[in-house]
């Protein structure tokens, strides 16, 4: 099939300009001004046309809790709002072994909207099997250093191994840091103390608790060599770790989410359960935010993902503050609430393919195909309207969640279509029935293992 896309204003990294895309058999063949219109030609003048964003850090719970999310809903959410490729890892049906892999991908064949990756979780006891799955196509290694959501934490001895044997192979790592001495002792004293308000999160999942194990993390990454990326940077002193790090040598990166930006950490006291994710939101004030923001469009944060991790309203109310579930709907927001943040100038529009595209793309080893509209990628590329305009209601949420902590907010400019591979698999804020989204391997399978094998920096 061929295709052109013509009169768009077309947004990489580094700039924009207008041209037109030429696409056959899904890959892009040619950006240029005035190409011939062959095949389909979709008339994107007025429109702004950017790459088919890049979501690392996706839960959709398939298999396992697919009352939470399943994949058909889950990347629908990601089609509907521009993002055309995810790495996904489900802690209630984790993938620990080269069997667990390939179980998951004919399990997922013709379940996705959208490309996608695959990680794995490291069991102390599993560290063995690293290689096996880095060889078989895994994207990353998710690490916790703290048991949560039923996987079990890492202490140093077994980070130091796992990362080891991560740098031995080439491979990438994703790790979730809060110290599990802090938050299990806090924790200890909480319910000694008779304590279930909403206050036990700040309290329990703390700054210090955060910061120690990211400390511990950043030093063990670059004694090791391995390649690194802090999930879900809550803080300028926690990226601050990650900054001095990176000085020091460690090929370390920040992910940064729109919850840590955006969301209070008084609404976790006001809302509770809905607003119970971790680390939990650390904002107190005006400055701190914009802060926060100007960390992003700085340089600061190496890359956004959306952590997206849902529950049901009536899941999230089942219980005290210590039994519902972590985690927030992500997918339906994430990249709405970027645009809109280009849009209004808190970063530029440049600067938002490189956090959700281009970067991504680049740290995982994606970017052979993904993250970018240069000649000989996949054709996966969105439509914008900067004229318009998104509000964010529950009844407009597609993940399973039916509901969002940024409902009520509006958010200037509207996805009007998203392309994968040339093919149209959403318009006008809904996904189509088409469930083509194939599975991506990572650099392993694609180059063998060894050291090099994914994509550094950020």
């Amino acid at each position: 099939m061929e295709m052109t896309v013509k009169g768009a204003m077309v947004v990489t990294g580094s700039g924009r300009r207008r041209a037109d895309l030429a696409i056959r058999e899904g890959a892009v063949v040619a950006v240029d001004v005035d190409l011939p219109q062959v095949g389909v030609v979709v008339d994107a003048s007025g429109m702004l046309v950017l790459p088919g964003m890049v979501d690392t850090h996706v839960h959709l719970m398939d298999p396992g809790a697919t009352d939470r999310e399943d994949f058909p809903t889950g990347t629908g959410a990601a089609a509907a709002r521009g993002v055309t490729t995810i790495v996904e890892h489900t802690h209630a049906h984790p993938i620990r072994s080269g069997d667990d892999l390939e179980e998951k991908r004919r399990y997922l064949d013709g379940r996705s909207h959208v490309d996608y990756g695959l990680a794995a979780h490291v069991w102390p006891d599993r560290i063995d099997a690293i290689p096996d799955l880095w060889e078989r196509g895994i994207t990353f290694f998710k690490m916790f250093t703290c048991t949560t959501h039923g996987i079990p934490g890492l202490d140093a001895a077994d980070l130091l191994a796992a990362l080891r044997a991560v740098a031995g192979i080439g491979g990438m790592c994703l790790v979730h840091c809060e110290d599990e001495t802090i938050t299990g002792d806090t924790e200890r004293v909480l319910r000694a103390a008779g304590r279930s308000d909403n206050s036990v999160i700040p309290e329990w999942r703390s700054r210090e608790a955060e910061e120690v194990a990211v400390a511990v993390v950043a030093a063990l990454v670059r004694l090791t060599g391995a390649a690194a990326t802090i999930a879900h940077v809550s803080s300028p002193s926690a990226l601050g770790l990650v900054s001095e790090a990176r000085r020091r040598g460690a090929d370390l990166s920040a992910e940064a989410c729109p919850q840590y930006f955006a969301l209070r950490e008084q609404e976790v006291v006001e809302w509770g359960p809905l607003r119970k994710f971790t680390p939990p939101a650390r904002l107190r004030s005006d400055a701190e935010e914009a802060e926060m923001l100007d960390l992003l469009a700085g340089g600061g944060f190496s890359h956004v993902a959306s952590d997206h991790a849902p529950s049901t309203l009536v899941q999230k109310r089942n219980g005290d503050i210590w039994e519902a579930p972590f985690g927030l709907p992500g997918l339906d927001t994430t990249f709405p609430w970027l645009l809109d943040l280009a849009l209004t100038e808190a970063l530029s529009l440049e600067r938002l393919v490189h956090l959700y595209a281009e970067a991504p793309a680049r740290r995982y080893g994606l970017a052979e195909r993904k993250g970018h509209l240069n000649p000989g990628s996949d054709a996966d590329f969105v439509l914008v309207d900067p004229e318009g305009s998104f509000e964010i209601t529950d009844e407009a949420v597609i993940s399973k969640a039916g509901w969002s902590p940024f409902s009520g907010r509006s958010f200037r400019g509207s996805v009007v279509a998203t392309y994968l591979r040339g093919m149209k698999i959403a318009s006008e804020g809904r996904p189509h029935d088409n469930l083509g989204g194939e599975f991506i391997a990572g650099p392993g399978a694609r180059w063998g293992s060894g050291p090099g094998g994914a994509g550094t920096g950020a």
